[in-house]
């Protein structure tokens, strides 16, 4: 649950402060969800909850799309989701034009040619774990907001800020399912213990005693 679903809910309540900071709403923004594995699958699975937009997902052998051969029952269910334009190619086919990248994926995955061919006040979230997609640094030089998985960079996104809080609410509210209603009211919880972001303030640290009990207090109430 945390690598999945705690890793979306974070992702989705950083993007929501990243959006607010560069004055664009997810409606209008081309997302590319670099890895489809469980956390990619519950970020596009919550991107779409939260509202339509324009998603990629991308995985090793490039944007996945309805009529890609070989695509096992994930892949299939991820291109039923994403991708209405039925696009092919590659990562960097991807990034082109696009307002937002998030990376479960792997390690340097591309730099700064692929940067530049970004929308303006782009915002880039590489995940990957020790070495990101991409160079934060390099990012940084692009992008209006970067954030990685790591605590020695600014915007560090760790699914620990998803608990205990949603556990606490589910358990409070005596919830026997788990909606993505709940997820994204965490999400919002999350957003908004952070009252001005900007592009080095997305999202709460971790040792912020106020998110666990809002969190909690969004889950329960969204039950």
């Amino acid at each position: 649950h945390d690598d999945q679903h705690g890793t979306a809910i974070v992702v989705l309540g950083a993007l929501r402060n990243s959006l607010r900071v560069v004055g664009k709403r997810l409606a209008d923004c081309k997302v590319v969800v670099c890895g489809v594995g469980a956390a990619g699958s519950a970020i596009i699975r919550l991107l779409a909850s939260d509202g339509p937009c324009e998603v990629l997902a991308v995985d090793i052998d490039g944007i996945v799309h309805a009529d890609r051969p070989g695509m096992d029952p994930n892949l299939v269910s991820i291109a039923a989701q994403t991708n209405a334009a039925g696009v092919s190619g590659s990562l960097a086919d991807g990034l082109v034009g696009a307002d937002v990248f998030i990376g479960v994926s792997a390690p340097n995955l591309f730099g700064a040619a692929e940067l530049a061919t970004m929308a303006s006040d782009a915002i880039v979230f590489a995940l990957a774990n020790p070495d990101p997609e991409v160079d934060p640094t390099v990012a940084m030089q692009h992008a209006a907001v970067v954030a990685t998985g790591r605590s020695d960079y600014p915007n560090q996104i760790n699914n620990v800020l998803a608990f205990p809080g949603v556990f606490r609410g589910l358990l409070d509210a005596h919830a026997r399912d788990i909606t993505d209603k709940m997820l994204l009211a965490a999400a919002s919880a999350i957003a908004d213990v952070v009252q001005e972001p900007n592009p080095s303030f997305i999202v709460p640290s971790v040792f912020d005693a106020a998110v666990a009990p809002a969190v909690a207090e969004a889950v329960r109430t969204a039950v």
